[in-house]
C-alpha cells in the first residue's frame, strides 16, 4: 500500500479513539480545526522526510508504552532559584503541590479554565502559532496535541517579571500518557523566564506557543531527564515582534526517545532568537532528535542555533535544522552549528543542516561535525595525573560549554553544569 494510504488508515483509527475536550464555542472550533490538520497531513511515518532518522511509531500508537517510575533522590532542579512552581502529575495540574498563583505580577490560568470562557485573550493564540508552523513542513503531532490537550497553563506578562515561572512535571503512573499545551503572551516591553523540568509521564506530548510583542523578552530553560524509558515529543512555536528577544535552552539526559521541535518566526525588524541544546546519551536505548526551523521574515534579525550531543554505548543523536530567509529579510544574521562527540564506534549522529535564502544582503552559516574525543587533549590531562575517566568528563564538559553559554542567567547555567558533572561522574567506566 502507498504511504498516503497507510498514513490515512492509521490516522483514522487513532482519531476515532479520541474525544474532544469541552469548552467555549471558539475553543471547540479551534480543536476541530486542529483535527482537520491532523487528518490532512496524516500521522507521521518513518518514511516521511522529517522522520527518516526517528521512528515515530511509539509516539503515535493508541496506548503509551510503559515506563518505570523512578524514585527521585536528587535535589530539585532549579531548587536554589526563587521561582513560582506550577506542578503537573502525569500531565494533570496539581494545585495542592503548586505555589499560590495570586500576586505574581502575571495573569495565570489553567488551560481548561481559559478554554471554557467565551472571552479570553487566549482565543487569539490557541492553536494559531501551531497552525502557522505547519508550513512548509507538516507537524501533525503538534496539531494532535492542540486538538486533544486537556491541561496546561496560560500566562500573560504585561511587564518585566523577575521571578521565573517553573513548570514541574512529575511522573506517577507507569502507563501515563500526558498531553499538555501551554500558551504564553509576552506584551510589549514585558519579560518572562520559564523553567521546565521533570520526567512528566511514560509518554509526553507537549506544545508551547509563545507570542512575543515588540520589545518583549522570553527566556526558556528546561531539563529532560530521570526516566530512562520515557518517550516525549515536544513542540515550541514562537512568533517574534520588532526588537523582541527569544532564548531557549534544553538539557537532555536519559529517555528512550525524545523529539524536540522548535519553530521560530521573526515577523518584526531587529528581533533576536537563540535556540540551543545539550544532550548526553548512554546506551543503545537512547535516541534524541532536535528539529529546528527558523524563519526570517523581517529586516535586521539575528538567529543562533547551537546544539551539542555526547553519545556512547550505541546512543543515537539527530539534528535537523533549517534557516529560511524570505524575500525582503535583508541584514539577516543566521548562525547554525550542530556537533556530536562520539565516545565509541557504536554510537551515531545523523544531521541535516539546511539554508534557504531569498535575500541578497545576509550573513548565514551552518556547520555540522561529529568525531571522537581529542586524543592530544586527553593525553595532556593524563600526563598531568588526571585519571582517564575524569579527564574524559572534563573534555565532555568543555565540548558542551558553547551550548550552555547560551543560557543568559549564570545561576541557571552553573546549576546545570553541576548536574552534568554529577551525571557523568555516576556513569564513569
Amino acid at each position: 500500500m502507498a504511504l498516503a494510504g497507510i498514513k490515512a488508515d492509521a490516522t483514522e483509527v487513532r482519531l476515532a479513539g479520541l474525544t474532544l475536550p469541552a469548552g467555549a464555542p471558539w475553543a471547540v472550533a479551534a480543536r476541530q480545526a486542529a483535527v482537520a490538520r491532523v487528518a490532512a497531513a496524516g500521522l507521521p511515518h518513518k518514511r516521511d522526510e522529517y522522520w527518516r532518522y526517528t521512528d515515530p511509531t511509539s509516539l503515535v500508537v493508541a496506548s503509551a508504552p510503559a515506563a518505570a517510575v523512578l524514585a527521585d533522590t536528587e535535589a530539585p532542579v532549579f531548587g536554589a532559584v526563587d521561582r513560582l512552581r506550577i506542578v503537573f502529575v502525569d500531565g494533570v495540574y496539581d494545585a495542592a503541590a503548586s505555589d499560590d498563583l495570586r500576586g505574581t505580577g502575571l495573569e495565570i490560568e489553567m488551560l481548561p479554565d481559559a478554554m471554557a470562557k467565551d472571552i479570553h485573550w487566549i482565543k487569539d493564540l490557541y492553536g494559531v502559532l501551531e497552525a502557522r508552523g505547519q508550513q512548509p513542513v507538516a507537524r501533525p503531532l503538534a496539531a494532535l496535541n492542540t486538538a486533544f490537550a486537556r491541561d496546561g497553563v496560560v500566562i500573560r506578562a504585561t511587564a518585566p517579571v523577575a521571578r521565573p515561572v517553573n513548570l514541574v512535571y512529575l511522573h506517577g503512573d507507569a502507563t501515563s500518557d500526558a498531553v499538555v499545551h501551554n500558551v504564553m503572551r509576552i506584551e510589549a516591553g514585558a519579560e518572562l523566564t520559564l523553567l521546565e523540568n521533570g520526567p512528566a509521564a511514560a509518554r509526553l506530548s507537549k506544545v508551547l506557543e509563545v507570542d512575543i510583542a515588540d520589545g518583549g523578552t522570553f527566556h526558556h530553560v528546561r531539563t529532560q531527564g530521570r526516566d530512562h524509558e520515557r518517550r516525549a515529543v515536544t513542540h515550541c512555536f514562537a512568533r517574534l515582534g520588532a526588537q523582541s528577544r527569544f532564548r531557549s535552552f534544553t538539557l537532555t539526559v536519559n529517555g528512550a526517545l525524545t523529539r524536540n521541535d522548535c519553530v521560530i518566526e521573526m515577523t518584526g525588524d531587529d528581533a533576536s532568537a537563540h535556540v540551543a541544546g545539550a544532550a548526553v546519551g548512554d546506551g543503545a536505548g537512547f535516541h534524541h532528535d532536535d528539529t529546528v526551523f527558523v524563519t526570517h521574515d523581517a529586516v535586521g534579525c539575528e538567529s543562533r542555533q547551537v546544539f551539542k550531543k555526547v553519545l556512547r554505548n550505541g546512543a543515537t543523536g539527530v539534528f535537523q535544522g533549517k534557516i529560511l530567509v524570505k524575500p525582503g529579510a535583508q541584514k539577516t544574521d543566521g548562525y547554525q552549528i550542530s556537533q556530536a562527540l562520539l565516545l565509541d564506534e557504536d554510537s551515531q549522529f545523523l544531521a541535516k543542516p539546511e539554508l534557504e535564502i531569498y535575500a541578497d544582503d545576509v550573513a548565514c552559516s551552518h556547520g555540522s561535525t561529529s568525531g571522537a574525543i581529542d586524543e592530544t587533549a586527553l593525553y595532556y590531562l593524563r600526563s598531568r595525573g588526571v585519571p582517564l575517566a575524569e579527564a574524559t568528563d572534563l573534555l565532555v564538559l568543555a565540548f558542551l560549554a558553547e551550548a550552555l553559554d547560551e543560557i543568559a542567567d549564570a545561576r541557571l547555567s552553573d546549576d546545570l553544569r553541576g548536574r552534568l558533572e554529577g551525571w557523568l561522574a555516576r556513569r564513569r567506566r
